[in-house]
């Protein structure tokens, strides 16, 4: 075999299907010869005497599970995921602490993270026929801890900007070039949740000594955004009466989260209660929310005129997912931070950004979708797959509550983002409600979220979201609802 890493597909290289295969076999106890070559003996090697005890020990994830339990002592480890070049946490079953904040970003987050930026890159020229200048990226502190940092990564190499490590610690970082580069430096915006705020300052510090480091570039307009930006704003609040260094300064904002001592998006109790009128106030709740700026010296101050500013001129939305364990209908964050963010450009611009959605479970191979894709992906897969049905019956109250808790997500989701077409709320209908086993579960397990899936439903109606089709189902919806309503007012 060649030492070369030529690519075999599936974004696998030739050495990795190879070592792969001696993993394979020797786990199963046959003898295998490697074949010839420095780069594949190194690599072997330091699988045999390194990775392969450390699989071997995996059982034990049951052995200290109940030793745990027992009152006994659990052995520390790493957090992490060995598929993002971790190894450090193997063998898996310990008790696992957090990470060393100065490694992040690792070197394989790195890689993840830079192709990753060029594959939005390659997706926004191919639609538009030109180079993003802005994009806002949604960055959390799990998936921080579980990838090394990809979507930290990510932002730096939008930005055109690479770490520098010593020791397998960041220390400092370099500024590409442009001609290296190949390409135009982007304006990133981040918004980073609580979590991430308490958990990595340091990466807060990074960051935002690398936007001043690039805004200070002697770089044209053309090829480096960030710098045309900084000084059309400084100009900008200059000319709205604030002082030189105050405008200079608010100009090279782009790190923004909730305030210190504050968690989410604040979308979430507005959906929910239904507590809303129009997109507008969608919009200006993640706004409220979103509006504290963070930089290498300073914990959280309020911004609310920077962020709007950013916002403004924004192009794309993105938002990544490093694994297949869970989906965007999963949890409420998805559209608190994506759909908020687009909501926010929405009302500010007039107009709808490119929304792309990554999908980094495969590290080799990150993946850019539209997220209207991505949600039909979702609907198709899972939401309304009779296998997940059939299995989330098994479930009692809780598995009603998640179809109910799907349904919300899918509903905010077009509240925020206008990506749901009318032919999902049909089949959810079909799906959830009115097929005769499921509603007789729902009657039997949790009458509630049989109300408040057939209410959502009118909801999306009412505020015409769901047109095309939705007559043939209203009356029984509302039949649902109120048969709903009156046993749980009965009780």
């Amino acid at each position: 075999m060649s030492d070369n890493f030529r690519w075999i597909g599936d974004g696998v290289t030739a050495l990795e299907a190879q070592a792969r295969l001696w993993i394979a076999q020797r786990l199963q106890g046959i003898p295998y010869d490697p074949p010839p070559g420095p780069a594949a003996q190194r690599v072997l090697h330091w699988m045999e005497t390194d990775l392969l005890p450390r699989l071997q020990q995996t059982p034990q994830e049951l052995h200290n599970l109940l030793h745990g339990l027992n009152g006994g002592y659990v052995p520390s480890g790493a957090s992490g995921a060995p598929t993002r070049g971790r190894m450090e946490v193997l063998p898996t079953g310990r008790n696992f602490y957090s990470v060393d904040i100065r490694g992040i970003p690792t070197p394989t987050a790195w890689q993840v993270g830079s192709l990753a930026a060029e594959r939005v890159v390659e997706r926004y020229v191919q639609e538009q026929g030109d180079y993003p200048r802005s994009l806002g990226l949604s960055v959390w502190g799990t998936a921080t801890m579980r990838t090394g940092g990809e979507d930290w990564a990510e932002a730096l190499a939008l930005l055109g900007v690479k770490p520098r490590w010593d020791g397998g610690r960041v220390v400092d970082f370099e500024i590409t070039p442009v001609s290296v580069l190949g390409r135009p430096r982007v304006d990133v915006t981040l918004r980073i949740s609580g979590f991430f705020r308490d958990a990595f300052p340091n990466l807060i510090a990074l960051f935002d000594r690398a936007v001043q480091a690039v805004a200070d570039l002697d770089e044209p307009g053309t090829e480096n955004p960030l710098r045309a930006q900084v000084r059309a704003d400084s100009q900008y609040w200059q000319q709205q009466g604030i002082p030189p260094q105050q405008a200079e300064e608010r100009s090279r904002l782009r790190i923004f989260g909730s305030k210190p001592g504050a968690y989410g998006a604040g979308l979430q109790g507005l959906i929910e209660g239904q507590n809303w009128e129009t997109e507008a106030d969608l919009a200006r709740a993640y706004l409220n929310w979103s509006s504290y700026a963070y930089r290498a010296e300073a914990e959280g101050q309020a911004a609310p005129e920077a962020l709007q500013r950013q916002l403004a001129h924004l192009q794309i939305v993105l938002h990544n997912q490093d694994n297949r364990e869970h989906d965007l209908l999963d949890s409420d964050d998805y559209y608190q931070f994506q759909g908020g963010m687009v909501a926010a450009v929405r009302t500010l611009q007039g107009r709808e950004p490119q929304v792309y959605f990554g999908d980094h479970a495969r590290p080799q191979n990150p993946k850019i979708r539209a997220l209207s894709e991505e949600i039909d992906r979702v609907y198709r897969s899972r939401v309304i797959n009779p296998k997940w049905i059939a299995g989330i019956l098994r479930h009692g109250y809780k598995g009603a509550f998640e179809m109910a808790a799907t349904l919300d997500y899918l509903f905010a989701y077009d509240a925020t983002t206008h990506t749901v077409p009318d032919f999902m709320y049909a089949g959810l209908a079909q799906a959830y409600l009115l097929d005769p086993q499921v509603q007789a579960f729902l009657r039997a397990h949790n009458p509630w979220a049989l109300r408040d899936m057939s209410e959502r439903l009118l909801e999306a109606h009412q505020r015409g979201y769901w047109q095309e089709g939705a007559t043939d189902w209203l009356p029984q919806l509302e039949t649902l609802m109120l048969q709903a309503e009156a046993w749980l007012e009965s009780r």
